[in-house]
């Protein structure tokens, strides 16, 4: 069993949404930004594919695939103001966290080149017994934290509402992977005759903010003065978040991931990026 990558600075479940505090860490008196860039590829094949794709993967295609999932990202210039990278990072950091089991890859379904995809950024699941819970994720690649709150939330508040849940349960319904183990499932629990009131109990919203952090910016090693001044700033943001958000109806877990800096971080993303294309 492999290590986990992230490190959790500090978890607080006993608040409304709970908090996570996620940080990269350091290594060589440096920010672990190309460690994070080679741990994110390394989600790329799940996080793009269908999962049938996914599972047929061989010696003799594998190549080919890796190529077909860079370009599946995009290939324009246009990277700096586009939330692929976000959607990978939730991707990879509700996977380690939480064992998440990816529903669809919006991804997969893109109509062009270079198009985006609209709807929540991740569709996942946590498989029990009893249940599936369904996991619908926000991520907002930024690198001001009070532009990503104030876009999330109003995000969240449309992504309530009756009429576009309906539809984007059957844009998911319609892409998911026959084949994928937990197909049926996930059909009945987003089948038009199941009430939303059945559905929101077993329904949570992963939320990622990324920021750059100015105390971030100030260590380059970790040490019980980092330890407490990233605890404070992801403290105070939290409260900003649950200040603007008020009354929620579903369960939301927060994840904080600073950076250092989003500018520097989507360059080695991007560099990555064209290497993968010219496999």
């Amino acid at each position: 069993m492999k290590p986990h990558f992230f490190n959790i600075i500090i978890h607080k479940d006993d608040t409304f949404p709970d908090l996570h505090g996620v940080c990269a860490g350091f290594e060589s008196r440096q920010w672990r930004k190309e460690q994070l860039v080679d741990y994110l590829f390394e989600y790329l094949p799940e996080f793009a594919l269908t999962y049938s794709e996914f599972e047929n993967l061989r010696g003799e295609n594998v190549v080919a695939k890796m190529r077909q999932v860079a370009k599946s990202i995009y290939q324009s210039e246009k990277f700096k103001n586009r939330g692929e990278f976000g959607e990978l990072l939730l991707h990879a950091i509700i996977r380690e966290t939480y064992n998440t089991v990816p529903a669809i890859s919006k991804i997969y379904y893109k109509d062009a080149p270079n198009d985006t995809v609209k709807g929540f950024d991740a569709v996942h699941v946590v498989v029990t017994d009893e249940a599936l819970e369904l996991w619908l994720g926000e991520a907002k690649f930024y690198d001001n934290i009070y532009n990503a709150i104030s876009d999330v939330i109003k995000e969240l508040n449309q992504h309530i509402e009756v009429k576009y849940v309906k539809d984007e349960f059957v844009a998911i319904t319609n892409k998911i992977d026959v084949n994928w183990p937990h197909a049926d499932r996930l059909k009945t629990l987003l089948h038009p005759h199941t009430s939303l009131d059945d559905v929101f109990p077993n329904t949570c919203i992963p939320v990622l903010l990324t920021y750059d952090s100015n105390t971030l910016a100030k260590y380059n090693y970790k040490c019980e003065e980092y330890i407490q001044e990233i605890t404070e700033e992801f403290q105070r943001i939290h409260k900003n978040f649950c200040d603007k958000l008020g009354d929620f109806p579903l369960t939301i877990h927060l994840f904080l991931f600073p950076l250092n800096t989003k500018a520097e971080l989507i360059n080695s993303l991007e560099s990555k990026l064209k290497i993968w294309q010219k496999l």
